[in-house]
Order: C-alpha cells, then sequence, then structure tokens
C-alpha cells in the first residue's frame, strides 16, 4: 500500500482528481451509512442542491493526500495560487501575539497548515493513523514544515507554550472531542458535541467574550458561513453529531 501511494503522488494532479470523483461516487454508491450522513447533513444545513459536486469533491479530497504527503514540501506549497487575509496574520505577528487557525474540514484544508508552515512555526494536534503504513508516510509529510504534538495533555501543553512564545497552533474545530472536552452547540440548526480546546487557547491570543459555550457556538456560526459559500467543497459525510461514549445528551 505504501508503494502505491507513493506512486500516485507522482501522477499529475488533473488524473488524480478524476481518479478521486470516481472514487467518491463509488464510495456513494457502496456505503449506505455514508449516504444517510450526506444527504441529512446537507438537507439540514440547506445546501442539498450541492450534494452531486461534494460527492465528487470528497473523493477528490482523499486522492490529493498523496500529492501533499509524499511529494517535497516546496512542491507542495507551490501549488497555493492565491491568499487573502493574510494582512491580519502579518498583524498579529507584528504585534508579538500568537495566533489560533481554526480550519473545518473544508476543501484541501492539509495544504493550509503547510502554507501557514512556510512564514512562521505552525504546531498542530496530531493522532497517529490506524493503517501501520500511512503512519509514517503522514508523520513525514506532515512533520517536514509542522510542529506536530500527540493529541493528549501533553499535546495540549505544548500548544500553549507556542502561543505563549507568539508562535501559531492550529486545529480542526468542527473534529468531535471526546467525553469531557466539549460542549453541545448549534452547527446548522442542530446541537453538535464542539470542542472548547479552541475558545480555551483564544485566550491566550485574542479572548472571545462568553462562557465556553457560548464561544463554542460562535465558532460553529463562524464555520457555517465559511463553509456556505463552498458547500460542495465540505466533507458532509463525516458524522459531525456523533454523541461520543459517556455523553449526555443535548438538553
Amino acid at each position: 500500500m505504501a508503494f502505491l501511494f507513493r506512486l500516485l503522488s507522482r501522477l499529475p494532479l488533473p488524473l488524480l482528481h478524476n481518479l478521486g470523483a470516481l472514487f467518491g461516487w463509488l464510495h456513494w454508491l457502496a456505503s449506505p451509512v455514508y449516504r444517510r450522513h450526506m444527504r441529512e447533513n446537507m438537507a439540514l444545513a440547506g445546501v442539498g442542491d450541492a450534494w452531486s459536486g461534494a460527492i465528487a469533491e470528497a473523493g477528490k479530497t482523499i486522492f490529493e493526500l498523496p500529492k501533499l504527503w509524499a511529494r517535497p514540501h516546496a512542491e507542495v506549497v507551490g501549488r497555493v495560487a492565491r491568499v487573502t487575509g493574510w494582512d491580519h496574520v502579518e498583524e498579529a505577528v507584528a504585534r508579538g501575539r500568537g495566533i489560533v487557525f481554526l480550519t473545518p474540514h473544508l476543501g484541501c484544508f492539509e495544504i493550509t497548515a503547510q502554507y501557514i508552515a512556510t512564514a512562521m512555526p505552525l504546531t498542530v494536534l496530531y493522532r497517529r493513523s490506524k493503517h501501520a503504513w500511512l503512519a509514517p508516510i503522514m508523520e513525514a509529510g506532515r512533520g517536514a514544515s509542522l510542529k506536530l504534538a500527540p493529541a493528549d495533555l501533553s499535546g495540549v501543553r505544548r500548544l500553549m507554550k507556542a502561543l505563549r512564545q507568539g508562535e501559531a497552533v492550529g486545529m480542526l474545530p468542527d473534529q468531535i472531542p471526546r467525553n469531557g472536552e466539549g460542549v453541545w452547540a448549534p452547527f446548522f440548526g442542530r446541537p453538535a458535541y464542539t470542542m472548547t480546546l479552541a475558545a480555551r487557547l483564544a485566550e491566550n491570543a485574542t479572548p472571545l467574550s462568553g462562557d465556553l459555550a457560548a464561544r463554542a457556538a460562535r465558532i460553529n456560526h463562524e464555520l457555517e458561513a465559511l463553509i456556505r459559500q463552498w458547500p460542495e467543497q465540505y466533507l458532509w459525510g463525516y458524522n459531525r453529531y456523533k454523541r461520543p461514549r459517556g455523553v449526555p445528551a443535548p438538553a
């Protein structure tokens, strides 16, 4: 499998996108659970018309990974065509403030962290892949430019230390946290167990108003606005509304 993964990394990106779109449709047809999650999530968000594009784009996201993890870092970030809003980042850096980057499962989110790391130190939480063959490839691809911190208490301490030093940290705010590490907050009108780590870390950078629940809800609201701009690019098949084991149901 590792050989095939590296072989795919040498194919032209347009060809990988075509293969990915085909894979996305095959996955859609083969998995009733995946179809149900995608249909329900998109309907709740009011973007059901974008379902066909979302199926293909989900597959493309997977087939972009060989390029992201198995090709030289300079080649990867060289594919970034345009960046908007970078002046806000430069302003924060000039003030010596730490930065919390929140990137949802939208588009080629993996390349975002790699690009940011070309301009400043970036620490991200990392959970080792369950696939033994993929773990070293993933670690090498991400570790070439990022500071990897384990997804546990020691990793959180590293994130806090990075922020105190005026560096940047990054995370996926729409990833379901474990029991005790989140609160129920609305996401496209439905309660979703939402991590509080992002809101807590922001206290070391630019504090948000309100309690943790209010801050988590505000983050979700901002994510919704971003996702609505490019609904086909979001991973709607992800079971975002899953209730982790031991977490009481929302009131």
